[in-house]
Formats: C-alpha cells, sequence, structure tokens
C-alpha cells in the first residue's frame, strides 16, 4: 500500500498491529483520525497511555482495576465463598452483565492449550490454589468456554482441588459446545450460572 505520508503510513502499520484490523480498516482510521482536531487527538492519545500506564491487576482475582484491589473483590456485599473460574476479564464483564452472579471470581488469564504452548505453570492456578486454602471457601464455579482446552483446564483444576471440602460446580450446558463464554447472550449465561452442576470427571 503506497500511502503519499510517511507518518500516515506509520499509524496504519499500528492501527493494523491491533487484531482484527486489516490495513484497509486501519487506514479508514487513521483517515479519520486526522480529520479530528488536536485537542481530541490529544484526549485519544491520553485515554490509550492512561489505560497502559495506571490500571493494575488485582493481587486478589486478576481483574483489571484502578487499585490494588478491584471493586468487585473491596465489595463486602458480594459473597466470597464462591469463587467463579474464569479463561479472562471479558468472561467477568459478561457474567456481571447477567447480574445472576454474586460471589467473587478468579480470572486464570487463559487456558491450557498444548497447540500455542500454553501451560499450568501460565496461567494463575497457584493463585487460586492459595485463595483456597487460606479458607472460606465452599464452592468454587468452572465457568470456562466448553471447548476441548476449557474442558482440559477444568480437568486439571478439578485434580488440584478436589482435596478440599468444597462442592466444585460447573455452568450447565447452555452454553453450546464449542462456543466461547464471552459470546454467550446474557440470559443463556444467566440461567447457565443458576442452573449450574457439580463437576464431574
Amino acid at each position: 500500500m503506497n500511502l503519499p505520508s510517511k507518518y500516515l503510513d506509520q499509524a496504519v502499520e499500528q492501527l493494523s498491529s491491533l487484531p482484527g484490523i486489516g490495513k484497509r480498516t486501519a487506514l479508514r482510521l487513521a483517515l479519520q483520525l486526522l480529520k479530528r482536531d488536536v485537542t481530541e487527538i490529544q484526549a485519544f492519545s491520553d485515554a490509550i497511555s492512561d489505560l497502559k500506564t495506571h490500571t493494575k491487576q488485582c493481587k486478589t482475582c486478576n481483574n483489571i482495576s484502578d487499585l490494588e484491589i478491584c471493586a468487585i473483590c473491596s465489595n463486602p456485599s458480594r459473597d466470597g465463598s464462591i469463587i467463579c473460574v474464569v479463561e479472562d476479564i471479558r468472561d467477568v464483564m459478561a457474567i456481571e452483565s447477567t447480574h445472576s452472579f454474586k460471589g467473587l471470581y478468579h480470572v486464570l488469564g487463559g487456558i491450557i492449550s498444548p497447540m500455542d504452548g500454553i501451560g499450568p505453570s501460565d496461567l494463575y492456578i497457584d493463585s487460586l490454589v492459595k485463595r483456597i486454602e487460606n479458607g472460606g471457601v465452599t464452592e468454587v464455579i468452572f465457568a470456562l468456554s466448553p471447548t476441548m482446552e476449557g474442558d482440559t483446564t477444568n480437568f486439571y483444576l478439578y485434580k488440584k482441588i478436589s482435596t478440599f471440602e468444597l462442592l466444585i460446580t460447573t455452568l450447565s450446558r447452555g452454553v453450546s459446545v464449542g462456543s466461547e463464554l464471552q459470546y454467550a447472550d446474557e440470559v443463556t449465561l444467566g440461567r447457565s450460572l443458576l442452573q449450574r452442576q457439580q463437576f464431574k470427571i
């Protein structure tokens, strides 16, 4: 793609490095930004910079937060005896949008996928075990996507925590097999949470 400006070329290159953004879309976005005034561009730039420099990872559940402990973990009205294990932050948002869950979360940061080079040591599994060891947890919900990798991760987690005195449940199969949790509609996801079943191997 021959562009008339090296600065436009640089902007397109950076925008197209984002997932799901091809060169044509990146060019359209760059040209749209070019039409904005300087104050709008500065605000856009500041927002991206602040996202990187000011957001933190919750020390308890690994969710995104502006503080050391996220708003969910620090909320006294949440039920700390139930931990819902999810793959990433988008799943927390999906479940929260259902208004069906009042417990806490644990974000693994991915799922076990040997094909992608992701093993148990790459995930926040040890911190989950420590949370259970600290006591007070009576139920752990496996809310991972019903894919082969999700099921493999469920099985591994079950082996790690099944010795503890707690109930281990999983979402009911209202969420279709092979789909990703974050794309399930709110009603289906909410019902899957409320109708969760005991996890069995």
